[in-house]
C-alpha cells in the first residue's frame, strides 16, 4: 500500500514519554513502502530513535496527516503524494548519507528536511549538489537561511528563526528583568551551532532592550547529554538572579526534571526558548509554575478553529498534542501542494522554487490571515512569534504576549547588516 496510507497504531503516552525522558526509541508510524505509479515522491531525512525520536516521529505524523488530506482531496492532477522516511540517529553525516539515498536511489523529488540544526546544515549541502527542492522544516538556526554565502537556489526554511524569536524574547525579558530587578543573568544551552546561535542572539536584544542585564557566566553542556548535575551545581554556586536556556525536547525535560531536585527555580526566575512544545511540558512529572517559555505550539494561540482543527487532527493520529516541528512540518506541505499547483506537478526543484518565492498562504498558524515564504531568504514569515508562562494544567503555557511583525522585521534588518548579511 501507498504511504498516503496512515497507520491506526499511535504510540502510547508511555512510550512518547519515554522517548523524551528516557532516551527509549520512539517509532510512531512504521514507514509504509510501495509507490502507486504516479505518486510523487517526498524523502524525509529525521530523527526516529534516541533521546529526540519525538522531533522525527511528531514530523513524521505531521507529513502523513498532510498527504492524506492533500491526497483525499485530489492530489496534485491526480498523482498522490508519498513520503519515504530514513532514520539519521541524530548524526549529521548520517543525515547527509540517507538524503543522498532519498534522491538517488529511491527516486524521491522533494526533501523535507525534518533534521535539528546539526543535521540541517548537511542537508543543505546535499541540495546543494542535487538541487531539488527541499525544505527545512525544524532548523531555527538563523544563519543557514540569513547567511547569504549558504544560500541555495531551492532549499527553504519553512520552521521558526532564531533571530526571529531573539527579538520576542528580548523584548519579553527585557520587560521582566526591568519589572523584577533581574539583572544577574546565566546560559545553560547545548553546545553546537543552534544552542550557541540561538543563546548569542537572546543575550544580544535582551541587553539592547535593558542594559542593566549582565552575564555572569554560561555552561554549555553536550548536546543529547543525559547528566545535568555539574552545569546545575555551576548555577547554584554562581547565583543569578535569572536563566535562559536553549535546551530542547528530551535534553530540556531531563535539565528542569534535576533542577526539581535542587530546587532550582525557587530562587531563579527561568527563560526557556523550548519548553512551549506540548509533549515536552506534559513528560516533566512535575512542572514548576511560572516558568517563562517561547511558543512552540498551543491549540488556543492562534485562537483559530483552524487551529483546533489541526491539533484534533494530528493527535488522533500521533496519540499526542503537536510539537512545534510538527506545525512546521505540516506548513511545509501547504507549501509543496501549493507549489506543484502552480507549476501543473510539474516536480523540478527550479520550478518549484520559482513558485515558492513570494508565496503567501492561509494556514492555521498564521498570526493574520497569511504566511508568506520570504523571496529574500527563503525563510516564513507572519507565525506566532511569543512568549508565555507555564500553569500546571492544560494548555500548560498561558498569557502569550507577543511582537509584531514590523518590529520583528525592522530589528532583524538591523542584525543582518550587523552581520554582514545585507
Amino acid at each position: 500500500m501507498g504511504t498516503n496510507t496512515v497507520s491506526s497504531r499511535a504510540p502510547s503516552r508511555r512510550q512518547v514519554l519515554g522517548g523524551l525522558a528516557a532516551g527509549a526509541a520512539v517509532t510512531g508510524f512504521p514507514h509504509v513502502a510501495g509507490a502507486q505509479a504516479k505518486a510523487i515522491r517526498v524523502g524525509m531525512p529525521t530523527i526516529l530513535s534516541g533521546r529526540v525520536a519525538i522531533l522525527g516521529t511528531s514530523s513524521r505524523a505531521a507529513a502523513q496527516l498532510a498527504f492524506r488530506q492533500i491526497n483525499e482531496a485530489g492530489g496534485i492532477n491526480g498523482r498522490t503524494l508519498e513520503l519515504i522516511d530514513r532514520d539519521s540517529k541524530g548524526r549529521p553525516d548520517e543525515a547527509a548519507k540517507v538524503t543522498r539515498d532519498l534522491i538517488n536511489n529511491d527516486g524521491c523529488e522533494i526533501i523535507i528536511d525534518g533534521e535539528a540544526s546539526s543535521g540541517a546544515f548537511a542537508v543543505h549541502e546535499v541540495i546543494r549538489d542535487l538541487p531539488v527542492l527541499c525544505l527545512h522544516t525544524c532548523s531555527e538556526t538563523s544563519s543557514l537561511s540569513a547567511d547569504p554565502k549558504l544560500h541555495v537556489k531551492t532549499a527553504f526554511r519553512c520552521a521558526r528563526q532564531g533571530i526571529h524569536d531573539a527579538v520576542a524574547g528580548g523584548t519579553y525579558a527585557a520587560r521582566n528583568a526591568k519589572a523584577k530587578g533581574l539583572k544577574r543573568w546565566m546560559t545553560c544551552s547545548p553546545d553546537y551551532a543552534y544552542g550557541r546561535d540561538n543563546t548569542a542572539e537572546f543575550l544580544e536584544f535582551a541587553k539592547m532592550f535593558e542594559p542593566s542585564i549582565e552575564t555572569v557566566d554560561q555552561v554549555w553542556p553536550k548536546l543529547f547529554a543525559p547528566d545535568y548535575t555539574e552545569s546545575i551545581t555551576k548555577i547554584l554556586q554562581t547565583k543569578p538572579q535569572a536563566v535562559y536556556s536553549a535546551l530542547w525536547g528530551g535534553d530540556l525535560v531531563a535539565f528542569i526534571e534535576q533542577s526539581n531536585l535542587y530546587r532550582l527555580f525557587n530562587s531563579i526566575t527561568m527563560f526557556s526558548g523550548g519548553l512551549g512544545d506540548p509533549p515536552v511540558l506534559t513528560a516533566i512529572k512535575q512542572l514548576p509554575p511560572g516558568l517563562n517559555t517561547a511558543y512552540r505550539y498551543n491549540r488556543n494561540y492562534p485562537a483559530k478553529p483552524a487551529n483546533a482543527a489541526f491539533a484534533d487532527a494530528f493527535a488522533k493520529i500521533a496519540g499526542h498534542e503537536p510539537t512545534n516541528w510538527a506545525w512546521q512540518v505540516y506548513l511545509g506541505c501547504l507549501f509543496i501542494a501549493e507549489a506543484l499547483k502552480r507549476t501543473n506537478g510539474r516536480t523540478e526543484g527550479t520550478a518549484l522554487a520559482g513558485a515558492l518565492k513570494g508565496m503567501s498562504i492561509a494556514a492555521p498558524f498564521a498570526v493574520g490571515d497569511t504566511i508568506t515564504m520570504r523571496d529574500s531568504d527563503h525563510t516564513i514569515i507572519g507565525y506566532p512569534v511569543a512568549w508565555g508562562r507555564t500553569v500546571p494544567k492544560a494548555p500548560f503555557v498561558e498569557d502569550f504576549s507577543d511582537v509584531g511583525w514590523g518590529k520583528i522585521v525592522e530589528l532583524e534588518t538591523q542584525w543582518k547588516k550587523s552581520k554582514g548579511y545585507a
